[in-house]
């Protein structure tokens, strides 16, 4: 492939995507200036631009970003350190794969949010609940992509493990995972962002904190452009978090 082309790959579809966006939020702008969407309903692109620096004047945007964001890096840690290990015991006994994966398929595919009040008779109104609530949101992604990274590793290189006479811990730490790291990263990413979600909707069910509980305050108070701005700036991290996560999974594919 010449340079152009991948210059072209590369290039133009991100441009494509930012262009058909601008085009949705002008032809937003534009209804509402003639009145075809009512602005207390759903505020114009510029109002909510200009609410957004009212965010961080008056509303202490940052305090709220950062306990959301510790929120979601706990339960991402938490996640990975109870997933991994799940995933790895998916992969190494056929008969535990056979068993539990499609369990774990389906509760991804669970409504988790419903399962807040117990959470929040176990552990309290506190972030403790939360970040519980993130950490069962993040798992299936995590435990189901580590499989899938390990049951995809070359036989070839298990056998030269072996040849080595490798122990089996060894054979894991040296050989399994770092070839499955791409896969178990694209898990990681997965689940980071789902925690997120999780997080933002628990602060914003249970009213502690975070950037739910400000975008909950906002709606209460009917200022619904700053509330389009604070669900604006989640949709940012939230993208910003799916970026930072492909990077790292290509750095990973390149090591």
């Amino acid at each position: 492939m010449s340079n152009a082309a991948r210059w072209r790959e590369r290039v133009v579809p991100p441009l494509v995507g930012i262009g058909v966006l601008l085009a949705l939020i002008g032809l937003w702008q534009y209804f509402a200036d003639i009145g075809a969407i009512n602005r207390f309903v759903a505020p114009a692109p510029d109002d909510i631009a200009r609410a957004l620096p009212e965010l961080f004047t008056e509303e202490n945007l940052p305090a709220s970003f950062a306990q959301s964001l510790g929120e979601t890096l706990a339960a991402g840690a938490i996640a990975a350190a109870i997933g991994i290990p799940a995933g790895w015991a998916l992969h190494r006994r056929r008969i535990v794969g056979f068993a539990f994966e499609g369990w774990v398929a389906n509760l991804a595919a669970a409504p988790l949010v419903l399962l807040y009040p117990l959470f929040l008779v176990v552990f309290g109104r506190n972030a403790a609940t939360i970040i519980a609530m993130a950490v069962v949101s993040a798992l299936p992604p995590v435990i189901l992509k580590t499989k899938e990274g390990l049951d995809g590793v070359r036989r070839a290189l298990i056998d030269v493990g072996r040849g080595l006479r490798l122990s089996p811990r060894a054979l894991f730490l040296r050989i399994l995972l770092p070839a499955a790291a791409p896969v178990i990263g694209t898990g990681l990413r997965l689940g980071l962002i789902l925690a997120l979600i999780s997080v933002v909707g628990i602060e914003y069910l249970i009213h502690f904190g975070g950037m739910g509980d400000l975008i909950a305050a906002l709606g209460d108070r009917f200022e619904v452009a700053r509330m389009f701005a604070a669900i604006g700036f989640v949709v940012l991290i939230s993208v910003g978090f799916h970026a930072l996560g492909e990077q790292v999974e290509k750095w990973l594919t390149r090591v």
